[in-house]
């Protein structure tokens, strides 16, 4: 079955590969976002441990790791990583690069102001209030042009479904002529 007349197939494909580049975006976006946080004197899991102070308000605020830093890092890798898969679903591969580069950004910019300034704020004001701006921005510019490189990750997964053996039909050729039987003498 060819990949090209199978949809199904595509959307998991790009389901797939938006999951791949939205998980490496996110471990780069909070790579950096705990690197500038060690910058500004504060810790390295500050980003996680804000975001999880959805599920444990303030006492999820702590200076290091923590238990509490694992559901942070978690929702983070959650939401990130199906917003890739979204975004890789809804756009797929039509873009040239420089287009996708560019939407993959603007998605990720729209996605933090949404968010931050919006979603995160009503569920858990203390991430509104605490959360460094410019660096979270540059973090989400960061996550979106990894996230533009979804196209890579399904170019990878087609030669494997398309180099699986195909049955081949082999067009019916006429029966050849049986030779008369010799004449017995």
């Amino acid at each position: 079955m060819d990949i090209e007349r199978h949809p199904g197939a595509r959307s998991a494909d790009g389901f797939l590969a938006g999951l791949q580049a939205g998980m490496l975006g996110t471990v780069w976006l909070l790579l950096w976002m705990g690197i500038s946080a060690k910058f500004q004197g504060r810790s390295f899991w500050t980003a996680e441990n804000l975001m999880a102070s959805v599920f444990y308000g303030g006492a999820a605020i702590r200076n290091g790791l923590a238990w509490h830093t694992v559901p942070g890092l978690a929702l983070y890798l959650s939401v990130y990583c199906l917003l890739g898969a979204l975004f890789a679903m809804a756009v797929r591969d039509r873009l040239p690069r420089l287009r996708l580069l560019l939407l993959s950004l603007i998605f990720a910019l729209a996605w933090y102001y949404a968010s931050f300034h919006g979603l995160w704020e009503a569920l858990s004001p203390l991430i509104g209030r605490l959360h460094v701006e410019r660096s979270t921005v540059l973090g989400h510019l960061i996550y979106g042009t990894f996230l533009s490189r979804f196209p890579a990750y399904l170019d990878a997964a087609r030669p494997a479904v398309e180099s699986q053996p195909q049955p081949q039909l082999q067009p019916e050729s006429e029966p050849a002529e049986t030779p008369p039987p010799a004449a017995e003498t």
